[in-house]
């Protein structure tokens, strides 16, 4: 398949399946719809969609020789695809049947916006870890982090849309698919442990490595991811001795996430790539 089609054109593909999933859930939530097959086409849409994703990101790694984290739209389609990948883990978990729709929604507009701002890929870097797999495992797992905190944005979300729902006394519509407040805040903090458990792994990792050759630490990355990391750890303490629970716990999380996803292009310009390329069309 990668020879009939550009790694853009299945990325594309796979951009597409998501808003029509998207598309599929709104519909089924707006008849009211709970049964099986909307959402067995809901879960197909989206299988397709990560299908055609990891095939677009495939031949961008088999170009470059490495995980594609090479520039700003890489990062942004590697984020989106970690949450995709993670909803079908969380989904079945917590069976959160309405997380499909938000996710789908959330992994569209990353992907599209990624794909119409021709700037984020006009130049990566070829071999960008040096063939250095530790260093390769520290981006990868760092990225993937952040994947979970866009699955805990999106469970923040819906927490907020319960909460006010109970608050005006709309018991219909997308009350009758969102698990109780309860429910979503032990998810949420089971989410923010396991980002901020990632997270810190990734750290883990780089350092052990960087130790060794402080001249390939670049300040300006380093200070914002370990900022990103402290900012993540101290809320999960806050959250775990009950100081930030619910609503308020909700919020953080999400501007949180924003500011991270903000800081994925200023991170990758202040990577030193070693030898830039045109990206593949």
């Amino acid at each position: 398949m990668s020879s009939l089609l550009s790694d853009r054109a299945l990325l594309w593909l796979g951009a597409l399946l998501y808003l029509a999933g998207f598309a599929v859930g709104c519909l089924t939530v707006a008849q009211r719809k709970n049964s099986g097959g909307p959402h067995a086409i809901l879960k197909t849409l989206l299988t397709g969609g990560l299908f055609f994703q990891t095939m677009g990101l495939y031949v961008r790694g088999m170009a470059v020789g490495g995980c594609p984290l090479g520039n700003t739209f890489e990062l942004f389609q590697f984020v989106a695809w970690s949450a995709m990948v993670l909803y079908f883990v969380v989904g079945t978990t917590f069976r959160v049947s309405l997380l499909g729709l938000f996710t789908a929604g959330y992994a569209a507009a990353l992907a599209v916006i990624s794909l119409l701002v021709p700037e984020w890929d006009l130049v990566r870097g070829l071999k960008i870890f040096g063939n250095n797999p530790w260093i390769e495992f520290h981006a990868a797992l760092a990225v993937f982090s952040y994947g979970v905190f866009g699955i805990l944005a999106i469970t923040s979300s819906m927490l907020l849309l319960q909460t006010a729902s109970l608050k005006n006394k709309q018991l219909d519509g997308l009350f009758w698919f969102l698990p109780s407040v309860v429910q979503l805040d032990q998810i949420n903090f089971r989410l923010l442990l396991a980002g901020v458990a990632l997270l810190t792994c990734s750290l883990g990792v780089g350092a052990s490595w960087w130790v060794r050759n402080t001249d390939t630490v670049d300040a300006a990355k380093l200070t914002i991811t370990v900022s990103i990391w402290f900012t993540y750890l101290v809320v999960s303490l806050l959250r775990w001795r009950g100081r930030l629970v619910a609503v308020r716990f909700a919020w953080v999380c999400i501007v949180l996430f924003l500011l991270a996803l903000m800081s994925l292009k200023p991170v990758n310009a202040s990577r030193h790539t070693t030898t830039p390329v045109p990206a593949v069309r």
